[in-house]
């Protein structure tokens, strides 16, 4: 078996904000992404950034709201390496410090991947919603009609996962 490479976390700050929207526009295809009806531009929120030899190689942005932690993305430009599930974690933290009682997310019937990935790493699979991007195209067109693995890109499915807030 392989040894892990070397990689570092670090919080994002003010000075990654260009970073940041370079990043989910050469990654997501926009600035923007829309989930459950709300637009968010994902630079404009905390995360953190995965680096190797210098390099940006991984990024969490999410959003704290009351007790519930959203992750509004996650990316691991080096798969295999525990670089997403590095950043899951320090979120999860993150959140436990901020009083969090929840960490949930939202992807999409295409993302089988990410369904694997998410489920492996504690979270529940907690609501469906049928048909759901039809309303996110009204706010961003540019989401495809066909998905990943040429599925058909139609619902929302939420993950999430129960935090122990620290003391």
């Amino acid at each position: 078996m392989p040894v892990p490479a070397e990689f570092t976390l670090r919080p994002t700050t003010t000075q990654d904000q260009t970073w940041v929207r370079q990043f989910m526009i050469d990654h997501w295809g926009d600035e923007i992404m829309v989930t459950r009806g709300q637009m968010f531009r994902p630079h404009a929120f905390p995360g953190f950034v995965a680096s190797m030899d210098d390099e940006q190689v991984g990024l969490i942005t999410y959003r704290i709201a009351g007790d519930q932690c959203e992750v509004l993305s996650l990316d691991s430009l080096r798969p295999g390496l525990g670089l997403g599930s590095a950043l899951l974690d320090a979120v999860a933290q993150a959140a436990a410090q901020a009083g969090c009682l929840r960490l949930w997310l939202i992807t999409t019937n295409d993302n089988l991947h990410a369904l694997g990935f998410y489920q492996k790493r504690g979270f529940s699979l907690a609501a469906l919603y049928p048909n759901a991007l039809a309303q996110s195209r009204r706010l961003k067109p540019s989401i495809p009609l066909i998905g990943m693995d040429g599925i058909p890109l139609r619902d929302e499915l939420e993950l999430e996962r129960a935090l122990a807030p620290e003391q």
